[in-house]
């Protein structure tokens, strides 16, 4: 699984992207309200993890990591 950290504009706050290996996206949501999307995929239970990544990632960078 891929994850990436995206900038956001004027307006449009921050937000992380989750891609499968095939880079299919899985999920889409904002930095500061991740529950409802990780939940949504089943990852409800990784919250915690992900999000430690997403701190430490800088923006517009691909990770691959293992759940």
């Amino acid at each position: 699984m891929y994850i990436i950290k995206v900038k956001g504009v004027a307006k449009i706050p921050d937000y992380v992207q989750l891609r499968d290996e095939n880079f299919t996206l899985l999920a889409y949501f904002r930095v500061d309200r991740p529950d409802k999307s990780l939940e949504k995929i089943g990852l409800g239970d990784r919250t915690s993890y992900i999000m430690k990544i997403v701190e430490e990632l800088p923006f517009g960078k691909i990770k691959e990591i293992e759940l």
